[in-house]
């Protein structure tokens, strides 16, 4: 069963897991900064649900984007 699997492609799977959640937090910061509100209170304290799905779309698109650039490369 784990015949298949080589260890340079988990090497280089498991780096570009790290570079991907590296540039995800990095764009959670920069939307954290350039916001004038505190975006955890308006979706945990005032059940803002309409800010909880535009956040997550921002977050499904750098996914799908970094996910691009990660196989293209």
């Amino acid at each position: 069963m784990l015949d298949g699997i080589v260890l340079s492609e988990v090497v280089s799977m498991l780096f570009y897991t790290s570079i991907g959640m590296g540039l995800m937090y990095i764009c959670w910061k920069v939307i954290d900064i350039v916001t004038p509100f505190p975006i955890i209170k308006e979706i945990e304290e005032d059940q803002n649900v309409a800010l909880a799905v535009l956040i997550a779309s921002i977050f499904i698109a750098m996914a799908i984007i970094i996910a691009a650039v990660v196989v293209s490369g």
